[in-house]
């Protein structure tokens, strides 16, 4: 418990660990939960989009109310009761982020493309007789692609916020291999001795998700052609 030193700039932990160090290695494994994560989501939210937008009718109302049970549940909780199936490990974490962020996914693609299934370009694509995966993929998948890279951005600092709620509650990846949830867990009763065991990860945290969340705002401004001509 050592504070910040020049040979230690975070300080060290209640094992003598130098606290930036893990905290470098700590992003690693937050980073790559995030991309898993996000992944996974997006691939089944996009799918079951595009198919509950373009042929709407009784499938689009099964996947909605679907999606509404899910939405139902509280996100971590969901995640806690998919790992208590799955088992505690760090892919579970990843696979059960990424199955509780699929409903918003697939809310954000549907919209998207309930504006775009009747516009000309994909009226003109089945007049000519065009394979409804073409149409898909083609036409309708790529003018749909501003919102679901926002949300992507966005999706993805709550995969990284999800992953250490997760971690500080003692699921998913174990010591030692560092975590920031399970570094402030573990700093957590040194508080008031050593802050800066637990100030950095939270530190780190905070500032990967508002980075993120910026950078969603960004791309939403940079996106958005109603945003650009009105600058």
């Amino acid at each position: 418990l050592k504070p910040p030193s020049r040979q230690f700039y975070f300080g060290n932990d209640e094992f003598g660990r130098d606290v930036f160090s893990r905290l470098i290695y700590g992003a690693r494994i937050s980073f790559q939960v995030g991309v898993v994560a996000v992944g996974i989501s997006s691939l089944i939210g996009v799918t079951l989009g595009l198919i509950a937008g373009y042929f709407r009718g009784w499938l689009d109302n099964i996947l909605s109310l679907f999606m509404d049970v899910l939405f139902a549940f509280p996100t971590i909780l969901l995640a806690i009761a998919i790992m208590t199936a799955l088992g505690s490990s760090l892919m579970n974490v990843m696979i059960a982020i990424g199955l509780v962020n699929v409903p918003t996914f697939m809310r954000v693609v549907r919209g998207a493309v309930l504006s775009v299934r009747n516009q000309t370009y994909v009226e003109a694509a089945n007049a000519i007789g065009a394979p409804t995966g073409r149409i898909l993929t083609r036409h309708i998948f790529p003018n749909i692609t501003a919102p679901l890279i926002v949300h992507i951005s966005l999706n993805f600092a709550f995969a990284v916020l999800s992953e250490a709620s997760l971690a500080y509650l003692g699921l998913g990846n174990k010591p030692p291999s560092p975590s920031w949830g399970s570094m402030i867990s573990s700093s957590y009763q040194f508080l008031q001795l050593a802050p800066w065991a637990a100030l950095f990860p939270g530190a780190a945290l905070a500032l990967t998700v508002l980075g993120f969340n910026l950078l969603g705002d960004g791309l939403r401004d940079a996106l958005d052609p109603r945003l650009r001509s009105e600058a």
